[in-house]
């Protein structure tokens, strides 16, 4: 099975990118609004690939010898559930990061478009209105 899984270091890089997109400012223009519209989706389905992408690695990286290694050495020194835990939580923390980055921008792509959406249907609504306004100039 071809899974086609991001490598780490692209999933970075792409990440930077699709951050620094989401937070450029956007104006209430309509024109705006759909351009940005279209490149947000693009980024909704992009940032949703790499979250996936992201935790495939994490998983990778919770079940590695070092860390089974690891978890076997501190179940045989008594440590507790939450200690052992909380050192495999260490261990793979750029893992967890890149999930839970992906997982922002996936979510804050995904608030703006919701925006550029009401944007764009709020000037559809204010050109309709516009139309139908009567015209005083007797």
């Amino acid at each position: 099975m071809n899974l086609n899984i991001t490598p780490l270091e692209h999933i970075l890089s792409e990440l930077n990118e699709i951050d620094a997109f989401l937070s450029i400012t956007m104006s209430e223009q309509a024109e705006e609004a759909l351009q940005r519209g279209n490149d947000l989706a693009v980024y909704v389905a992009r940032s949703g690939k790499l979250w996936a992408d992201a935790k495939y690695w994490l998983n990778e990286s919770m079940r590695s010898e070092v860390l089974d290694t690891l978890r076997n050495a501190a179940h045989d020194t008594k440590a507790t559930s939450k200690a052992i835990n909380s050192l495999i939580d260490s261990l793979c923390r750029e893992q967890r990061y890149l999930v839970d980055w992906a997982e922002r921008c996936n979510r804050t792509a995904t608030h703006q478009l919701s925006w550029c959406v009401t944007v764009i249907s709020k000037a559809k609504e204010e050109m309709k209105l516009g139309r139908y306004v009567p015209q005083n100039n007797k």
